[in-house]
């Protein structure tokens, strides 16, 4: 196993993740000793937090480390993205969140992407000639931003893992 004990990985996230997708990854890798922090877009924030999607309602809230305008990405490195349907919608039309994933991408940096994650990794054009999978219901996507959709629990291809 590697030791992450000094690894810096940034969420990506907004109102609307699943659940498990941001609260199971973080909590995985603080245990494993990284540091662990979650940024999202600022004008989506109540008291600091965002809130998750469970099942067919809101779920629970989790608090913000920095703001996407605050943020250096530099300082990371590695970058997730949980998915949702309501969360990489919403991200995917804020071009600061675009951004920050275009430069882990270009960077070499590991990047995890999980359920409908990937439409994030599609709109940053970093699904072009990549193997990659998604949850089922994305796959026309991921197939039509140039990536060669694969129906595994994980894949990983040149830094970039989906699920």
């Amino acid at each position: 196993m590697t030791d992450i004990s000094r690894a810096r990985i940034l969420i990506l996230a907004t109102d609307g993740f699943e659940q498990s997708e941001l609260e199971v990854p973080m909590t995985e890798l603080r245990n494993r000793g990284a540091t662990v922090h979650v940024a999202a877009p600022a004008k989506t924030l109540r008291s600091g937090e965002i809130m998750g999607w469970k099942g067919a309602d809101w779920g629970r809230a989790v608090p913000v480390d920095t703001t996407l305008d605050a943020l250096d990405a530099s300082s990371y490195d590695a970058l997730v993205l949980p998915g949702g349907v309501i969360n990489p919608d919403k991200l995917r039309v804020e071009p600061k969140a675009i951004e920050t994933i275009k430069g882990f991408v270009r960077d070499g940096r590991i990047v995890a992407a999980i359920c409908h994650g990937p439409w994030l990794l599609a709109e940053a054009g970093a699904a072009e000639g990549r193997q990659m999978t998604s949850y089922k219901s994305i796959r026309t996507d991921m197939e039509n931003a140039g990536a060669e959709w694969i129906d595994k629990e994980v894949v990983t291809d040149e830094g970039i893992i989906t699920s």
